[in-house]
């Protein structure tokens, strides 16, 4: 028997609701950054607290929902890294630029990035744990053909990249405190031409 439409309609609601949600949520964060409550986003959304927590029962499983077309972007990114011609130490530079990039898609995001890796309880962590993962591929890489240092890790690597995110935040005064950190970051990996094989 086919479900009637009745059936039907909650469902939707639901659905919509849930959209509408990600809709507000996205807007607040992107003029707010997230340290906006989940109360406030409810207000704003226009629904009850329940329903808000019903479809994301804390802050970060709001947050990963929202960064899923930030992810696919950067997985595109990955891709596209992987089938350029460039050597190994320019694909990781460009990842790690990809990375910082991503870790930038709200103000404050770097601080439940950096709760999701000490904890396995966020929702964020096997976002993390993925992106560490990635990134120590392409730092293998690069240390198997002499452009980075043998004694750093993707980990290494990712919380530099977060520590950078969390100093370009709206909040830092100098315009060029991303692309310092960034040489700072590059020239702490890399490895002189003298130094390579």
């Amino acid at each position: 028997m086919a479900p009637s439409s009745t059936a039907r309609t909650p469902r939707k609601d639901a659905q919509e609701n849930r959209a509408h949600i990600l809709v507000v949520a996205g807007q607040a964060f992107d003029t707010e950054g997230i340290d906006v409550s989940m109360d406030a986003i409810a207000r704003q959304a226009g629904v009850g607290s329940a329903t808000l927590y019903r479809n994301f029962p804390n802050k970060d499983a709001l947050l990963v929902a929202l960064l899923a077309p930030h992810h696919d972007k950067l997985m595109q990114e990955k891709v596209a890294i992987d089938q350029e011609d460039g050597h190994s130490g320019h694909k990781l530079q460009r990842w790690i630029d990809a990375l910082g990039h991503w870790m930038l898609a709200y103000d404050g995001l770097s601080e439940p990035l950096r709760d999701a890796w000490s904890t396995t309880t966020s929702p964020l962590r096997p976002t993390c744990a993925d992106l560490i993962e990635t990134t120590d591929r392409f730092l293998r890489g690069a240390q198997t053909d002499g452009f980075a240092q043998p004694d750093f890790s993707g980990q290494d690597i990712f919380l530099g990249a977060l520590a950078i995110a969390w100093a370009s935040g709206r909040s830092t005064t100098h315009p060029e405190t991303r692309n310092v950190l960034r040489n700072l970051l590059r020239n702490g990996w890399t490895v002189s031409v003298r130094g390579r094989r």
